[in-house]
């Protein structure tokens, strides 16, 4: 999937069973390097952060980090699809990093099977951070993790096109449906989104759904069915391609920045390759909601670091420096400047905005974002599956929306 928030879920229900069996010798297993007892001269890392900017960007924040606590970070990146077996394959064999990045949404599952710290154990706290973050990286009533910087996803609008057919920015899913309607022209859509059979298709349909009052928990409601609606009319009417439902979110990013889109639904990690293309104009609004005055509800991107249980308690006290270090307010300052995400603390986000004001219409967002496991925690990947199954249907055309999130539900 794309970057950072589009990475959703990808540990499937089977690897969270594999976990609980190599939990048993997590607990119990060494961190490696210097022995328990000795001086803590190194801290071993775990993330997927394997690509540029974001490699060296958080190789300069750690090594800053381990610079201050005086110990040397060992760092692993590696693919973001290869993060559990890896974690997996160093449980098995009590080599656990002291300190481990990971999917939000991953969080709870891991933290079920008792591989993880409560950083609360080692005097870190969440207090300060919005309430959405909190909720991913709490598993039954403690905090597992603490998470620098999110993101969320927006409405780009390309400035020249809606300029000149005279359309504002939409607010509201009538307005948004007009709009498209007005800037689909000749092989140009009015709106582009990513709805293929994956995570990344849930991800774009929750600010629908949510926004609209859907559940997760049970997707065949009237409320889903509404924001399923808007998606099917968006297509139907050829406001929006019927080619969505295979589109990445950075094959949308492309079909907008060719020209192909004057709307998309995309996340700031899509900056840098915008800003790239000449000429190009753009602007983000929040995600349209269902009527005038209702709150949109976003879902909350991003990786939380966390402490695993590695048996050494001088390198795990001496890993908690790091955490606390990588979630200080410069530094959650510096990730989202560096990275286009958007500090966790509340405290923070006037001053973010100031200072990148591109950004504000997803900063905004995320103090009413919710974490994806904040309702249903470990179970999240299977409504996650059901919701990217009706999509599909839906669209397709093999069946209503009504009909396919009832399949989905009850399938």
């Amino acid at each position: 999937m794309a970057r950072r928030g589009a990475r959703l879920g990808r540990t499937a229900l089977a690897t969270a069973t594999a976990l609980v069996a190599a939990a048993a010798l997590a607990a119990c297993g060494g961190g490696g390097g210097s022995g328990s007892g000795g001086p803590v001269t190194s801290i071993r890392v775990l993330d997927y952060y394997n690509n540029e900017p974001d490699r060296t960007v958080y190789a300069q924040t750690l090594d800053a980090c381990g610079r201050q606590a005086g110990v040397t970070i060992e760092r692993e990146a590696v693919p973001g699809a290869s993060l559990i077996a890896k974690v997996l394959q160093q449980a098995s064999s009590r080599t656990l990093p002291d300190v481990l990045m990971i999917d939000n949404p991953d969080l709870q599952q891991i933290a079920a099977t008792g591989a993880l710290n409560p950083v609360t154990d080692f005097g870190l706290s969440a207090d300060g951070y919005a309430e959405g973050i909190v909720s991913a990286s709490t598993y039954e009533g403690k905090v597992y993790g603490l998470q620098p910087v999110t993101n969320t996803i927006g409405l780009f609008y390309n400035e020249d096109m809606l300029a000149q057919a005279g359309v504002t920015p939409p607010k509201t899913w009538d307005e948004l449906k007009a709009a498209a309607a007005k800037l689909t022209s000749g092989n140009r859509y009015g709106l582009a989104f990513s709805a293929p059979a994956n995570y990344e298709g849930t991800w774009q349909f929750l600010p629908f759904m949510w926004s609209n009052g859907g559940d997760e928990a049970n997707i065949a409601s009237p409320q889903v069915a509404q924001a399923l609606q808007l998606w099917v009319d968006l297509v139907g009417s050829g406001s929006a391609s019927r080619s969505v439902v295979n589109w990445t979110q950075a094959d949308v990013a492309e079909q907008f920045g060719a020209g192909n889109a004057a709307m998309m639904v995309n996340g700031p990690w899509q900056f840098p390759v915008l800003d790239e293309i000449a000429g190009l104009k753009y602007g983000v609004v929040p995600i349209p909601v269902p009527q005038a005055g209702a709150t949109e509800v976003a879902p909350l991107g991003g990786e939380t670091w966390t402490l695993p249980r590695t048996g050494d308690d001088a390198r795990q006290k001496k890993a908690a420096e790091i955490v606390a270090c990588l979630n200080s307010d410069a530094n959650q300052m510096d990730l989202a400047t560096k990275r286009s995400t958007v500090p966790t603390k509340t405290a923070l986000l006037d001053s973010f905005v100031a200072q990148a004001p591109k950004m504000a219409a997803f900063t905004d967002q995320v103090k009413t974002a919710r974490s994806r496991t904040a309702k249903l925690g470990a179970d999240w990947p299977a409504a996650a599956t059901k919701i990217y199954t009706a999509v599909q249907s839906a669209i397709t055309g093999g069946a209503t929306p009504d009909a396919a999130l009832r399949q989905a539900q009850n399938g």
